[in-house]
């Protein structure tokens, strides 16, 4: 019987968005991750496609992380008839319940409004899955633990090591009697302030690379000093702050940030509030799964406690009453949707309010039109003046830069022989894959989408 080990790229390939990478190995296949396309139209179409291999044929799952990019699709395999079982740390587990109910609440609303509105050509407009689909995936979640070895198939065994990136993040080590695979997944940095450091390379034969920052390395610019110095301008003109944050990590850095500055006397002791139901209850599984991150039980409580938890949609609401000073903490990311439009739309008028965006802003969205400078912006049918400082903190990024991606590449006690870059826009990829060929000497490939690579 051959004993050949092959690599499909049937997603993150050219891309930054739709994780999903097919082991081939004997008679078994296995999934490394399983995202959603998301960003452009042209992404997002391929969502709707049939998966690109017959799901009777997978023998496993194994999820890096429970970003909708790499978790998104689950509910699509099971949906297709997947019925194995759905490998994933203890901790990815319950942030994947928490984003792919929301994926699925999502997708249920704008089904509802097309149809409503007859915004769709499709009749009627439909969801990718449904909270019932959510619900039969959670079931063939098996968690593993970190840092021990596990048989999950025949000849195949698999590792999770920190990876750092959100809560429950893992690299994946895949062993067979030929090789030692591992795949990335996404990584953090070096710095992280509740994740620390990923774990080192260790043994690899071939590796799997995110190169998200491919082509750059992350501003030198202390992120936690500027914060600082917005939010004192703010508080001394009588102003509010708004951070539209991500629920998962982000939300929790910036507590983290902002608790460490008041400490330190860095800012005044103003009210702060956290206001978006998933980043509170990714904020209580930070309790549940102390062991996963740097802060002792204690430390979560101060940390946290820093912020009123603003559950309701009238306490939301009477945020936006109050006149003081105050911080509120509030998704989505990127003013996309979800509460902190409202926010927006109350604090956008007056010049001595801060608005600050500490995270990526993708092209086209309503962040991305901030940051750039645009001095009306359209929300709930009408084009408010932009009025408010707007602030970009770059350096809060929880991805590894190019440097320290290559770092952890010389991490590695053994190998790689080849390197395959996934994860990346095209010029981010081909400059970490320059770099890694000129610098390391290490063979290394930027695989095409549907790319089957023998090893």
């Amino acid at each position: 019987m051959s004993t050949s080990t092959s690599l499909s790229f049937l997603g993150a390939a050219g891309t930054v968005t739709g994780s999903k990478t097919l082991i081939k190995h004997q008679e078994h296949r296995v999934m490394i991750d399983a995202g959603l396309f998301q960003g452009y139209k042209n992404l997002r179409q391929l969502n709707w496609l049939p998966l690109p291999f017959d799901v009777s044929t997978i023998s496993a799952v194994v999820l890096t992380h429970a970003h909708i990019d790499h978790s998104g699709a689950l509910p699509l395999l099971v949906r297709q008839g997947y019925r194995g079982p759905i490998y994933a740390s203890d901790a990815t587990v319950d942030v994947a319940s928490v984003l792919l109910i929301d994926s699925a609440k999502l997708q249920t609303e704008e089904a509802e409004y097309a149809n409503r509105h007859h915004t769709s050509k499709h009749h009627p407009a439909k969801p990718l899955y449904t909270i019932d689909d959510v619900e039969q995936t959670m079931k063939q979640f098996e968690p593993l633990a970190f840092d021990a070895w596990q048989d999950i198939l025949p000849g195949m065994s698999v590792k999770l090591q920190y990876a750092s990136h959100i809560l429950g993040a893992a690299s994946i080590r895949i062993k067979t009697a030929d090789n030692e695979l591992v795949f990335s997944g996404d990584l953090g940095r070096p710095e992280a302030p509740i994740l620390g450091a990923p774990e080192p390379l260790g043994e690899v034969d071939y590796l799997v690379l995110e190169s998200t920052y491919g082509n750059r390395q992350h501003p030198s610019t202390n992120p936690k000093q500027e914060l600082a110095q917005v939010i004192r301008d703010a508080v001394e003109q009588g102003g509010a702050v708004l951070m539209p944050a991500f629920a998962v990590g982000r939300s929790q850095v910036l507590l983290h940030t902002i608790d460490s500055l008041i400490k330190q006397g860095e800012i005044p002791e103003v009210p702060v509030f956290l206001d978006s139901p998933m980043a509170i209850n990714v904020t209580e599984l930070y309790k549940r799964h102390h062991v996963d991150h740097l802060l002792s039980e204690n430390g979560i409580k101060e940390v946290f406690g820093v912020a009123k938890m603003v559950q309701s949609v009238e306490q939301s609401k009477a945020l936006n009453q109050v006149k003081y000073p105050r911080i509120i903490i509030s998704a989505s990311g990127m003013a996309t949707g979800g509460r902190v439009l409202h926010h927006l739309r109350t604090l956008i008028g007056d010049h001595r309010n801060a608005v600050v965006f500490a995270g990526f802003q993708a092209a086209g969205t309503r962040g991305a039109r901030l940051v750039a400078g645009e001095r009306t912006i359209r929300m709930f049918g009408q084009d408010l003046p932009v009025k408010a400082q707007i602030h970009n903190i770059d350096g809060f990024s929880a991805h590894a830069d190019a440097d320290q991606l290559m770092q952890w590449v010389q991490s590695a006690s053994r190998g790689p022989k080849r390197i395959f870059l996934n994860h990346g826009e095209p010029h981010a990829a081909e400059a970490l894959r320059l770099r890694i060929e000129h610098e390391l000497g290490i063979d290394c490939v930027v695989p095409l989408l549907g790319q089957e690579i023998n090893l």
